[in-house]
């Protein structure tokens, strides 16, 4: 059973190792946009906002709903946007980590 839970959160945190996707992410937050709106937000083709949207639907990451011509989304689990904010909190403290160590070499 770890094994299969495993392959699956390496799955699910593959989908998400794409810059694109976690734009998508950040855009969505706790509200539902429709690919057109996502499109504007993003600046890029109505194709690749849709190629990306169906991968992370598939995967469970986003719900949808249809109302007349427009295709709504949603992030399917609040925590996923929190595990992309403590990762986000993980990656600010090294880079500021980073920082540091390149003034403190600057300086001799």
């Amino acid at each position: 059973m770890s094994k299969k839970i495993h392959e699956i959160h390496a799955d699910i945190c593959k989908t998400l190792g794409n810059a694109k996707r976690i734009e998508i992410l950040n855009a969505l937050g706790d509200k539902e946009l429709a690919v057109g709106e996502l499109v504007n937000i993003l600046g890029i083709s109505p194709a690749n906002v849709s190629q990306h949207l169906a991968v992370m639907k598939q995967k469970g990451i986003l719900s949808s709903r249809r109302e007349g011509n427009n295709v709504y989304y949603k992030v399917a689990n609040p925590k996923v946007i929190m595990a992309c904010s403590l990762m986000r909190e993980v990656l600010l403290e090294r880079l500021e980590e980073g920082q540091k160590m390149a003034r403190k070499f600057a300086m001799k």
